[in-house]
């Protein structure tokens, strides 16, 4: 159910469905009124006062058995009867406008009530309708009284009418004031509800892969059909993260897992990547199935990711020593490419979108046989990669669920970043720690560092170490 048929727009609705009642009861006492006053109240009637008199008893009686016909109308055929009613008030009029010899201003009134009316309610159609109702009811005034052709202005005839007619603008301006200041209120209403729809939209785009997320809010489910793709994926996870688990408490081990996570979306997000899901401390992320730039730069982007990671998990390191958290923590990292089958799985109350197939089950694989700080790929990978990277052949390993082994290697770092152009150095020793990133130094702190790093040689040599 959309927004526009939400219940808090019903009332609107009601006073929509009795206008035609308020216009057809004004209408018709008002043509009664007009009947009563064509009388000749001071002679013996004739037979011309009889019809009047007897079609303005018509006109009552027709009022009240209209009002229980349409409360009897079911909703499906509310309309339909409507309609029919309306073409029927409008042949009344006619029927009237002939019986007073069409006197000047009533007809006039009568006949602009009439186009208003049809005009507002329904445009060109129910103008058409309401207008040959009209013209029907003429002709039959006419078989019942032939009218004298003479303008007749008689102020006594017309009082009815002009009391009617401002009687009816002023409850069509009070019921168009009521219809504006629902709308007014619907619309703020609406308003609200479509910015908190934006928010939980927002909120719920950081729980689904993006195309999922895509499709969804746009109305195009179809789309997401399962299917076969060309794809790299990405396993990493932290080493001996369940030992931690234990010796951390909830709140500081929550911290720390939350922003790891977040650091690892964030970079995931930079390079392009679909995060598919977190199962714990472990982060599963797919190239090539949302925007793909083809097999070679998916490849080439998601080793350039881990990278990143890896980096910035060293630099956390030291955020998370200065928090108490001694034992150093490391991650492990594996990458496959191949087809895979990406599709919605699940039951028909719970689904997910997701990637499957064997060649996502080696990138889990070799991230577990990743030493700790490692990047491993697959041959697959590292054949779409080589240009651009440098990796170290690691010949092949055994692991769970292949038969045979498999071809990997080790990432070292972009070629770009080897050798004279390197970017960034770091090493550990027992009391000695140092990473350096030239990227992130400033050319006002480039001599900061080099005193550090004087002074720190200069202490290091008058050191006497036993």
């Amino acid at each position: 159910m959309s927004i526009l048929d939400e219940p808090e727009i019903t009332p609107g609705r009601s006073l929509e469905s009795l206008y035609p009642l308020y216009f057809r009861t004004l209408i018709c006492f008002a043509s009664a009124g007009t009947l009563v006053n064509a009388v000749n109240w001071s002679s013996q009637w004739q037979g011309d006062d009889w019809l009047l008199a007897g079609m303005a008893v018509v006109l009552l009686v027709y009022t009240g058995v209209a009002f229980y016909i349409a409360r009897q109308s079911s909703p499906g055929s509310e309309d339909l009867v409507n309609r029919w009613l309306s073409f029927f008030d409008s042949a009344l009029v006619g029927i009237v406008l002939a019986l007073v010899d069409f006197s000047l201003l009533p007809t006039m009134l009568f006949v602009t009530m009439i186009q208003f009316n049809s005009l507002t309610q329904g445009g060109g159609r129910r103008w058409f309708e309401h207008n040959t109702g009209l013209l029907v009811g003429v002709a039959i005034g006419y078989l019942l009284h032939r009218p004298a052709l003479v303008i007749n202005a008689d102020l006594n005839i017309s009082a009815a009418s002009l009391i009617s007619v401002f009687t009816y603008f002023c409850i069509y301006a009070f019921y168009t004031h009521t219809q504006l200041d629902q709308l007014k209120r619907a619309n703020r209403s609406l308003t609200a509800e479509q910015h908190v729809s934006k928010m939980r939209t927002y909120k719920l785009s950081k729980y689904l892969p993006q195309r999922l997320w895509r499709a969804v809010t746009t109305g195009r489910e179809e789309e997401l059909v399962t299917e076969r793709k060309l794809l790299t994926v990405f396993f990493s996870d932290i080493k001996d993260f369940s030992q931690l688990t234990e010796e951390l408490e909830a709140d500081t081990l929550t911290q720390l897992l939350n922003s790891y996570l977040s650091e690892m979306a964030r970079i995931a997000g930079q390079y392009g990547g679909t995060i598919d899901k977190f199962i714990g401390d472990a982060v599963m992320v797919v190239f090539g199935d949302d925007e793909s730039k083809g097999p070679k730069s998916d490849a080439l982007r998601c080793v350039a990711m881990a990278l990143a990671m890896r980096k910035r998990v060293r630099e956390m390191k030291q955020e998370w020593y200065n928090k108490g958290i001694a034992r150093p923590l490391q991650v492990r990292m594996g990458i496959n490419t191949g087809y895979c089958t990406v599709g919605i799985f699940g039951t028909a109350n719970h689904q997910s979108y997701t990637v499957m197939g064997t060649h996502v089950n080696l990138a889990a694989r070799l991230e577990g046989a990743a030493q700790p700080g490692e990047i491993l790929i697959s041959h697959e990978t590292w054949a779409l990669i080589k240009q651009s990277v440098m990796c170290r052949d690691k010949g092949h390993v055994t692991v769970k669920g292949f038969s045979t082994p498999v071809k990997v290697y080790q990432v070292t770092d972009l070629r770009k970043n080897l050798g004279g152009q390197q970017s960034y150095l770091e090493d550990h020793a027992p009391g000695f720690s140092i990473h350096m990133d030239l990227d992130k130094i400033r050319n006002y702190d480039k001599d900061k560092v080099l005193q550090a790093l004087e002074k720190a040689v200069q202490t290091l040599k008058s050191k006497v170490i036993m």
